[in-house]
């Protein structure tokens, strides 16, 4: 990706997600697409930082620094394995709720016993109309473990 590009990108999603790009990733980073058939994927001096689908650029879960910042939405471990399979997050597999947010804000899933990060989700309520949720969706999935995302990150270790 071309510089004036990158710097765009940054400062764009900089601005969005509430970081400081130039602290994280340096004054000049590398930034490189990788185009799949779901996303695109931006690697950040060589990780997969950030995604977007459709107009909608969310960190990835190996982003940690950004990560730990969104809200939690701690799931039940029987959800666990349908959200790692990519299914939104239910209202019944909800067992707590940990900030506040609005109607498609990012959120952070975690699993109930090891409380780690398993998906990046959109909500589809606010906080408020998620914790009195008793059933339906309450987030959109956009990226979890397991994803082609994550298994690009797996190959790029193995290499």
């Amino acid at each position: 990706m071309k510089k004036r590009g990158a710097r765009r990108l940054l400062g764009g999603v900089s601005e969005s997600l509430g970081f400081d790009a130039e602290r994280l990733f340096g004054p000049k980073p590398q930034v490189e697409v990788l185009e799949t058939e779901k996303c695109r994927i931006y690697l950040i001096n060589g990780s997969p930082i950030l995604a977007a689908s459709g107009d909608m650029v969310f960190p990835t879960l190996f982003f940690k620094e950004q990560l730990s910042r969104l809200p939690r939405v701690i799931v039940d471990m029987g959800a666990v394995p349908y959200i790692c399979r990519g299914a939104d997050v239910m209202a019944p597999g909800i067992v707590e709720i940990d900030g506040d947010f609005g109607e498609g804000d990012l959120v952070i899933v975690l699993d109930e016993r090891n409380r780690r990060p398993i998906a990046v989700a959109q909500s589809l309520l606010g906080s408020e109309g998620a914790r009195m949720a008793k059933k339906g969706r309450v987030l959109k999935n956009l990226h979890y473990v397991g994803d082609e995302i994550w298994g690009l990150m797996k190959d790029m270790a193995s290499s």
